[in-house]
């Protein structure tokens, strides 16, 4: 089912002029082609302006910029904005102006530009025209999806540009693509996407919100993800893959907490955003989140959550009274009506299950490695200078100190969890917990 919203009406092209010189008119979003017409194809469509001959609407995405400004993405109509601003000499088009033959009034001029016009003081001949407008509003799919349709006429889309427009051109949007790809089975064989939503790249959309969200360090509304997905907004190469590498690693959290997250409600896109999100945190806060007991536990938890939810779900269809301890049931399913997908929503939605997975993960020391004066130490109280796993003798020079419990495991950076180590078996062993010898 589509879920694109449309609202008609016109704008004067002075009004399309002036949102341009104030930054609010995006002609380049993430999917758009690069410009295609010819001089002559502008001088066509300023000479129909002039005789105010009708031309076709042009299609703009509606958001909100920090200022609260309204702000708009051209998803069709580039061309022709373009042509206009380029006629007139707006801005970044001074050096793209053209001129154009025919009649401003009953003398003949065989050519003319803006500046002939302005002496003439005949400018609202092309400020004052009215030019239809569609403003659409809905998700990223499909507003794609509309884009590619709306392109398959005129100068037709070539197969290169199509898939320009579905896999984008902005750093960020590939790298959602690309982990979009990675991670298509998981949402398939977890239920979280349909085949379906695959196709309208629904699972592009999530993790374009995920990405957006860890990138802004925050729980986003999802219109105002949307906005600068769509908008093309430009992020550092370097933040992007930072972005990237936490995204990859919070998937690989999800699949070892949560291994039957299928079997639950968060298999919805909205919960599973808040879920993920609250893993990220973890990591973030240095929570140890690989004890295989804690994170079973945790999928026990996540299930009784969403069981309990789903019952209290039929019972209040039953009419049924609501019995005490099922307050953090209720406290959830309140978070998943309404705008579901609003930052104050979803704030809700993590505050409930912080709550639930309160306590059960342990944190991280706060020193990652032994220092200087525990390396001293512990080299000259231990009698045998020789690697704990391989026997290996050891000098002041290559001795490494291993934690005994990983560090990543909750091993805590202590002399009664170190062990002299040569620095091939320390790399090699990882997580492995290892008895002190």
């Amino acid at each position: 089912m589509k879920t694109l919203d449309f609202n008609y009406g016109s704008k004067d092209l002075q009004d399309i002029i002036s949102l341009y010189n104030h930054g609010l008119l995006n002609l380049n979003p993430g999917f758009q082609r690069d410009s295609v017409w010819s001089v002559n194809d502008r001088k066509k469509l300023i000479q129909s302006i002039l005789q105010n001959y009708p031309i076709p609407s042009i299609f703009l995405y509606k958001s909100t910029d920090d200022s609260g400004r309204h702000k708009y993405d051209v998803l069709d109509g580039k061309q022709r904005i373009e042509s206009v601003l380029m006629f007139i000499g707006a801005n970044s088009f001074k050096n793209k102006r053209f001129e154009v033959k025919g009649k401003l009034d009953e003398a003949d001029i065989a050519r003319f530009d803006w500046k002939t016009i302005q002496k003439k003081r005949k400018e609202h001949l092309i400020t004052g025209y009215k030019i239809q407008t569609v403003e659409i509003s809905g998700s990223l799919g499909d507003i794609m999806d509309l884009f590619i349709r709306i392109n398959s006429t005129g100068k037709r889309l070539t197969s290169q540009e199509k898939r320009h427009a579905r896999f984008y051109t902005t750093p960020f949007l590939k790298a959602a693509n690309v982990l979009a790809r990675k991670y298509e089975k998981y949402f398939l064989n977890n239920r979280i996407m349909r085949v379906s939503q695959i196709t309208r790249m629904k699972h592009v959309e999530l993790i374009c919100e995920l990405l957006a969200s860890i990138q802004s360090e925050q729980l986003l509304n999802k219109k105002t993800a949307l906005d600068k997905i769509i908008g093309g907004e430009s992020i550092n190469q370097s933040i992007i893959n930072k972005c990237k590498k936490q995204f990859i690693k919070t998937m690989n959290h999800m699949k070892k907490i949560f291994p039957n997250i299928k079997s639950t409600r968060f298999v919805n896109s909205a919960e599973f955003y808040s879920l993920f999100l609250l893993i990220w945190k973890f990591e973030k806060e240095k929570l140890i989140l690989g004890d295989k007991k804690r994170n079973t536990q945790a999928q026990k938890l996540l299930t009784w959550l969403s069981n309990g939810v789903d019952g209290l779900r039929t019972e209040l269809g039953d009419g049924k009274n609501l019995k005490q301890e099922e307050q953090l049931f209720t406290n959830y399913l309140f978070t998943t009506r309404g705008d579901s997908d609003s930052s104050a929503t979803r704030k809700r939605r993590e505050e409930v299950l912080d709550q639930l997975f309160s306590g059960l993960f342990e944190k991280k020391d706060d020193e990652r490695g032994f220092s200087a004066a525990q390396r001293r130490l512990f080299w000259n109280s231990e009698e045998k200078k020789a690697c704990s796993n391989c026997k290996e003798p050891l000098t002041w020079e290559n001795f490494t100190i291993d934690h005994i419990k990983p560090y990543a495991l909750g091993g805590k950076s202590i002399l009664r969890n170190a062990a002299l180590m040569c620095q091939r078996c320390n790399s090699s062993k990882g997580k492995r917990l290892r008895s002190r010898r």
